[in-house]
C-alpha cells in the first residue's frame, strides 16, 4: 500500500477482545502517535476498518502486540492475535510483525494513573497508550545501534 510520493509507516495494534488500540509511526520511523481506538465488531468489519487505515496512512508494516506469559511462552490470547495477524496479512497484503507486548498495558495504566485520569478517561485511553508504548519500543529497538568498540 506504499506509494512513491508518500513515505510508508508502521501501524501498531494492541489487540483486545472488545477494542484494538492503534498507534502510527511518523514518516521517519522515529516516533509513535496514538490513533482513535477501534471498537471491535466482527472479523470482517475489523479487517475492513484496518484496511482503510492502511490505505489512508500508507502502511508498509503491521506491528501486532504479542501477549506472552512472563515465562515468554505463548498462550491462548497470543494464538488469537496470530490468527488475526494472518487474516490481516491476507486481507491487506501488508506484512505483519509480532512484538512482545508484555507490560505495555501495565505501563499505560501506570502512566494514566500518575496523570490523574479518571476511571472513564482511563478506559478510553489505555488501549491507545498501550499501542503507542508497543510501537515506540519497536522503533527504539530498530534504531538502537550498539556503540562501536573501536
Amino acid at each position: 500500500m506504499d506509494t512513491p510520493s508518500r513515505p510508508a509507516r508502521i501501524l501498531a495494534l494492541d489487540v483486545g477482545e472488545r477494542r484494538i488500540g492503534l498507534a502510527l509511526s511518523d514518516a521517519l520511523g522515529i516516533t509513535a502517535q496514538g490513533l482513535p481506538t477501534l471498537e471491535r465488531r466482527d472479523l470482517g468489519q475489523d479487517l475492513d476498518a484496518l484496511r482503510g487505515l492502511a490505505r489512508e496512512h500508507h502502511i508498509a508494516t503491521w506491528l501486532l502486540g504479542l501477549p506472552l506469559h512472563l515465562s515468554g511462552q505463548e498462550g491462548r490470547q497470543a494464538g488469537k492475535v496470530r490468527r488475526l495477524g494472518a487474516a490481516l496479512a491476507r486481507h491487506t497484503r501488508v506484512p505483519v510483525v509480532y512484538w512482545d507486548e508484555r507490560f505495555t498495558t501495565v505501563e499505560a495504566t501506570r502512566v494514566l494513573r500518575e496523570a490523574g485520569s479518571s476511571r472513564d478517561q482511563h478506559r478510553r485511553a489505555v488501549d491507545r497508550l498501550a499501542a503507542v508504548i508497543l510501537l515506540q519500543s519497536y522503533l527504539d529497538a530498530a534504531h538502537f545501534r550498539p556503540p562501536d568498540p573501536s
